[in-house]
Order: C-alpha cells, then sequence, then structure tokens
C-alpha cells in the first residue's frame, strides 16, 4: 500500500538514466553492478525484476538487442514475439502475486531508459482506487520497501512458473 512507500531519489534517478549508459545493454553484458535477478533469458529476450519497485511483482521484459523503439523499429514477426514473452511472464506474475488487474506498458525516451522494454506491474487486490494507475506505478509518489533477498525468493517463484 502507499503508506508503506519509502521515498525515492527520483533527481538522481534521471540523472544516472540520462546520462549513464544503457541499463538493459549493461545487465545483458553483464557489466558490474549492473546486476538484477532475472527470472526469463530465451536468448532473445530477457526479463527480470525492477530494482525500484513500486508494487511488489515488478518485472521488465526487453529484447536482449539495443532497440529504441516500441513498435517502428521491429518487424512484426520480432514484435510479436516480444509481445509473447511479455503474455507468458505477466501469466506467470498472475500465478505468483494476487493481483487485482496487470499493467502492461512501455516507458522511456530518447532521453534516457532509450532501450525499449515493458513493464509488468500487478495492482495488489483492495488498492483504493485514488492510489491506482499512473499514481501506482510513479516512483514519485516512492517505491516499495524491498531487499535482494525479498527479490531472490521472489525470483525463484517466477522461475518455477516459467520453467513448468
Amino acid at each position: 500500500m502507499l503508506e508503506d512507500r519509502q521515498p525515492f531519489n527520483v533527481a538522481g534517478y534521471q540523472q544516472r538514466v540520462r546520462s549513464g549508459p544503457c541499463f538493459i545493454c549493461e545487465l545483458v553484458s553483464g557489466a558490474p553492478g549492473s546486476e538484477h535477478e532475472i527470472v526469463l533469458d530465451d536468448g532473445a529476450h530477457i526479463a527480470f525484476l525492477g530494482r525500484y519497485p513500486t508494487m511488489y511483482g515488478h518485472v521488465l521484459v526487453a529484447p536482449k538487442a539495443h532497440i529504441e523503439h516500441a513498435v517502428r523499429d521491429f518487424e512484426e514477426d520480432a514484435y510479436l514475439r516480444l509481445q509473447a514473452v511479455v503474455y507468458r511472464v505477466a501469466r506467470a506474475v498472475e500465478a505468483v502475486v494476487p493481483s487485482e488487474r496487470t499493467y502492461l506498458l512501455s516507458l522511456g525516451s530518447q532521453q534516457g531508459n532509450a532501450h525499449v522494454h515493458w513493464h509488468i506491474q500487478p495492482l495488489t487486490p483492495g488498492t483504493p482506487y485514488e492510489h491506482q494507475q499512473f499514481h501506482a506505478l510513479m516512483a514519485e509518489n516512492g517505491v516499495i520497501p524491498w531487499s535482494a533477498g525479498q527479490a531472490a525468493e521472489l525470483a525463484g517463484r517466477l522461475r518455477v512458473v516459467l520453467d513448468s
């Protein structure tokens, strides 16, 4: 719930994503400090837990190749393969995390987080309406308390579902 959220340094985050290397390319290359809990890697796509979740179960899905436009940089078959991965991962999230609704969205721009990625965010049942939708997604409203142990446990549960 919103009252459990911790403040998030939005200005620091914006500075990192606008001036630093592509965080997805860094993750794919195994660069030190870029580690995330990976839940799926099929060779062409990667799915991993969000580092700054605003809701429990936040997963990102991206092509491993650096692609910047969510539609026009894809051939139709490659776009549909990516969407199939988004669907599969979202179904796994729904199997593991109670959710009233699953939010799916692609964010980023040429100014920051340019590498195409999709966010999968399960809305906790009972979230008051005024704390849903964009409000629930915005780190400006804080992030949930999150530890490496919690991330590892959730990632393990998601991998079990995805592997079955």
